[in-house]
């Protein structure tokens, strides 16, 4: 490998601060801010707009789509179902 060639690979902390949770891990990431850990140590900190805690794929806080308000939408704006006396087919 040669030198001076890869970023550095060292401990860091990401932070997601809309959920309150921050993890260590090893990551080529750089900050000129720090945070004293658990461990006594003090890490580079790089804050997330999201992470595991606060995506809703992973939190299972997903929005449900309303399917029985978008049939009833569109209804309304192209009228009934086939074979309701309504359109060609009726």
């Amino acid at each position: 490998m040669q030198q001076d060639k890869h970023p550095e690979y060292r401990p860091v902390v990401f932070r997601d601060r809309a959920a309150g949770y921050a993890f260590l891990t090893r990551s080529t990431a750089t900050s000129e801010q720090t945070i004293e850990w658990d461990d006594g140590e003090s890490y580079p900190v790089v804050d997330v707009e999201i992470s595991s805690e606060s995506h809703p794929f992973y939190t299972g806080k997903a929005r449900t789509v309303d399917s029985e308000g978008r049939v009833a939408q569109f209804e309304r704006r192209y009228g009934g179902r086939p074979g309701e006396g309504s359109g060609p087919t009726g």
